[in-house]
């Protein structure tokens, strides 16, 4: 999947612009709620046992603060609630614009 061509954070959202024309803009709360990352959706065992991961889905009022990109495949956010796990890859993100 190609990677967009713009990204920003534009108050309380993610905005990704895509060569094409494709936009989507995500807002930051959704994005926590749903970080990829263990620490949030726990980690499953070789047995499908699922440990560790949080319940809580309600993050009102938690803001992007910046990002990094990972290579050229995804992105590592970083929100204001001190949570930097989650590698959002572009297929992901898409996903979540849905």
């Amino acid at each position: 999947m190609n990677s967009p061509d713009r990204v920003e954070i534009v108050g309380s959202f993610l905005a990704l612009h895509w060569s094409d024309g494709r936009e989507i803009i995500i807002r930051a709360s959704h994005l926590r709620a749903c970080s990829p990352s263990a620490e949030q959706s726990g980690e499953q065992d070789i047995f499908g046992h699922t440990t560790g991961g949080t319940s809580q889905k309600n993050f009102a009022g938690v803001e992007l603060v910046h990002f990094d990109y990972v290579g050229n495949y995804a992105l590592k956010l970083h929100f204001s609630d001190g949570h930097s796990s989650g590698i959002f890859s572009w297929e992901y993100l898409k996903s979540l614009d849905s």
